[in-house]
C-alpha cells in the first residue's frame, strides 16, 4: 500500500488550493472527499475583498489573493469565471452614517459612501425608498465551484490521487498520527493535512486534540436562472456577523453541547452569478449543535423578504417558490486569521481552516503554506500557526 506524502481531508476551497499546491511541489498527495454538496464553498457569496486589509499582513495576504486568481485561470487551465463588480454596502434608514464611515477607515482601501441617489445609479434594482444610501468599492468575485473543479482538474493531471471516502478516524500511535481511515481501509501517510472546516472539530476531537476553531450555521437562498440583472453584490453595513464572530470567540458557552451561545443574526445581502443564478442570504447563528435546527421554510422567507425590501425585483423567489433553502457551517478564529499548521500535543497531523474572506485568502496562502512544508520556511505562514494562541 502506497504511503503518501500528505492526506489532504476536505475538498472545499481549503483542501482542493491546498492539494493542488502540495502536488505542485513534488508531494505525493490523497484528496479525501466525502461528497457532501452542503458545503460553505458551495454556498459562498465568491467575493475577494482585495481592498480589506486592516493590518499589513492582512494586506498583504488580500492583494495577493487577486494576484493569485489572475494566474490561476491560465495555470490550472481552467475558467474560474474571474471578474470584477461594485460591492455595495447598504446603510439603513436612521443609521449613523458617521460613525459608519470612521468604522470604514480601518481598511487599507475604505469604501466610499455615495448617496442613495448615486447608488441605484449603481445598481437599478435598488429601492431608494430603503436605504439611506451606500459605501462602495469595486470587488473580485469568482463562482465558488467553478474554482474548486479547476483546483481538482489540475491537482489529478499532476498525479494527485483523489478519492471520494468520508474519513472516519486518524489513525494514532501514542502521539504520533500516520494516517487515516475510512469505511474501506485505512490510508497511510507521512502528513495528515485536515482541511474540513468545522467538521475538522469533529475529526480532530475524536482523536483527543483540541483547536481553537468555532463556527456559525449559514444559511442562504440558492436560486434557478433569475429574468432579472442584479450588477452588484449587495450587502449591509456594518458586517454583523464578524463582529459578534470577534465577541464570542472566547466564550466558555462553545464547550457546551448543544447550545445556542448567542441570538442569531439576519444579513441582507445577494450576489447573482453569471448563469443568472442568485444567492441570497444570509442568516448566521451561533449555536454549537452541527445539525441544523431551524424551520427552513420560515428562515428562507425571513432572507427573501429582507432582501426583496431593498430589490423588490427579487421578491420573485419568493412568489414563484423558486429558490432552495441551503444550510452550511463556516469556521472562524478568535482574532480572524487562518488557522493552520501543526497540531500541538502530537506529531503528524496539521490543521488547514479557519478562512474568514476565502476566496480572498485560500488562493494566496495554500501557495505559501505549501511551500513553507515543503521547501523553506516562511514569516507569514508562522504568524497564522496554532503556536500564536499557546
Amino acid at each position: 500500500m502506497q504511503t503518501y506524502d500528505a492526506i489532504v481531508v476536505g475538498n472545499g476551497l481549503a483542501g482542493a488550493a491546498l492539494s493542488y499546491e502540495l502536488a505542485k511541489a513534488g508531494q505525493s498527495v490523497l484528496l479525501l472527499d466525502d461528497g457532501n454538496p452542503d458545503s460553505g464553498t458551495r454556498y459562498s457569496y465568491g467575493g475577494i475583498g482585495y481592498w480589506a486589509g486592516t493590518t499589513p499582513l492582512t494586506t498583504t495576504l488580500f492583494q495577493a489573493g487577486l494576484t493569485r486568481h489572475r494566474e490561476l485561470p491560465e495555470e490550472l487551465g481552467a475558467d474560474t469565471q474571474l471578474r470584477e463588480l461594485d460591492l455595495l454596502l447598504t446603510v439603513e434608514k436612521g443609521a449613523d452614517i458617521e460613525a459608519l464611515k470612521k468604522s470604514y477607515q480601518i481598511f487599507q482601501s475604505p469604501p466610499e459612501f455615495v448617496s442613495t441617489a448615486d447608488a441605484c445609479k449603481i445598481e437599478p434594482q435598488l429601492n431608494a425608498a430603503a436605504i439611506a444610501g451606500a459605501f462602495t468599492t469595486r470587488h473580485a468575485h469568482v463562482d465558488p465551484m467553478s474554482v474548486v473543479a479547476a483546483y481538482n482538474q489540475a491537482f489529478r493531471r499532476l498525479g494527485g490521487h483523489h478519492n471520494l471516502s468520508a474519513v472516519t478516524g486518524l489513525v494514532r500511535v501514542e502521539d504520533h498520527v500516520t494516517g487515516v481511515t475510512t469505511d474501506a481501509q485505512a490510508y497511510p501517510a507521512g502528513r495528515v493535512i485536515v482541511a474540513a472546516g468545522a467538521y475538522s472539530l469533529q475529526l480532530l476531537s475524536a482523536a483527543g486534540l483540541q483547536v481553537p476553531l468555532f463556527f456559525t450555521h449559514a444559511e442562504i437562498v440558492e436560486t434557478p436562472p433569475l429574468n432579472v440583472e442584479v450588477r452588484s453584490l449587495i450587502m449591509p453595513a456594518p458586517n454583523a456577523r464578524v463582529d459578534l464572530e470577534s465577541d464570542s470567540a472566547t466564550a466558555a458557552d462553545w464547550q457546551k453541547p448543544n447550545h445556542q451561545v448567542m441570538p442569531p443574526v439576519l444579513e441582507a445581502g445577494v450576489i447573482q452569478f453569471q448563469n443568472k443564478t442568485a444567492r441570497i442570504g444570509q442568516i448566521s447563528r451561533f449555536h454549537t449543535a452541527y445539525q441544523p435546527l431551524e424551520n427552513a421554510a420560515e428562515s428562507k422567507d425571513d432572507m427573501i423578504e429582507a432582501i426583496a425590501a431593498q430589490l423588490p425585483c427579487l421578491q420573485q423567489v419568493s412568489d414563484n417558490a423558486s429558490g432552495t433553502w441551503r444550510h452550511c457551517l463556516v469556521t472562524f478564529t478568535q482574532d480572524g486569521l487562518p488557522l493552520l499548521g501543526a497540531v500541538p500535543g502530537v506529531s503528524g497531523v496539521h490543521l488547514f481552516s479557519g478562512f474568514t474572506g476565502p476566496f480572498a485568502l485560500v488562493p494566496p496562502v495554500a501557495q505559501r503554506y505549501a511551500n513553507h512544508l515543503t521547501r523553506e520556511a516562511d514569516p507569514i505562514i508562522e504568524q497564522l500557526t496554532l503556536d500564536r494562541f499557546n
